[in-house]
């Protein structure tokens, strides 16, 4: 699939057949996660993968009934793939630390922004891309309970869930959500300034 269309096609789908995606996609989408930009080259992210039925559920029965997420979209639960992301601030304070960096006393305050985790909000959005590439649908959410999911799947401490892919093969007929109804996409004149804001 050409770029283009790949940008143009990314889009949050939220209905799922019930059948497994193929192995190799899943490699290739993790893969692909990790040629995301780094700070440092860091990489503090991690991901846990769960396919195919068992799994899957495994997760949805870890982290309880979700009316918000899966009120109006029953279908979403038959994705066949998750893959939570997770953003590890200490691997960028330790990266930092080192000689060719030189900040030896790990301070925080040093960071304008939380670069662990706009990194792994770029190796998940390379998730994303790589599922439309391949024919198949995504949506990506939060995480609300943060110690359950880490008790359930031996999550270390210095981890951080900033996100969920749910994957699968979406439904023809996957509902949009109301919010490119309710609020639409903003034009580029509200969003592109050129020279100055």
């Amino acid at each position: 699939m050409e770029f283009q269309d790949v940008i143009r096609k990314r889009k949050m789908v939220r209905s799922f057949e019930d059948r497994p995606v193929d192995h190799a996609i899943v490699e290739r989408m993790l893969a692909n996660a990790q040629r995301a930009p780094s700070a440092g080259f860091s990489q503090g992210w991690g991901f846990l993968v769960l396919e195919g039925r068992d799994e899957v559920k495994r997760y949805w029965d870890a982290i309880g009934d979700a009316p918000a997420l899966t009120s109006g979209w029953p279908d979403l639960r038959n994705a066949s793939v998750i893959v939570v992301c997770l953003s590890n601030k200490k691997a960028y304070l330790d990266r930092y630390a080192m000689p060719d960096k030189g900040w030896t006393d790990r301070d925080e305050k040093r960071w304008p922004v939380p670069y662990w985790d706009i990194d792994t909000g770029m190796a998940a959005l390379n998730i994303l891309l790589t599922v439309v590439d391949a024919g198949l649908g995504a949506v990506f959410f939060g995480v609300r309970d943060q110690v359950t999911l880490k008790k359930a799947f031996g999550i270390p401490d210095e981890y951080t869930a900033i996100g969920t892919i749910a994957i699968g093969h979406p439904k023809p007929k996957d509902r949009p959500s109301p919010s490119l109804k309710n609020v639409g996409r903003r034009k580029p004149a509200d969003v592109v300034h050129r020279g100055k804001w």
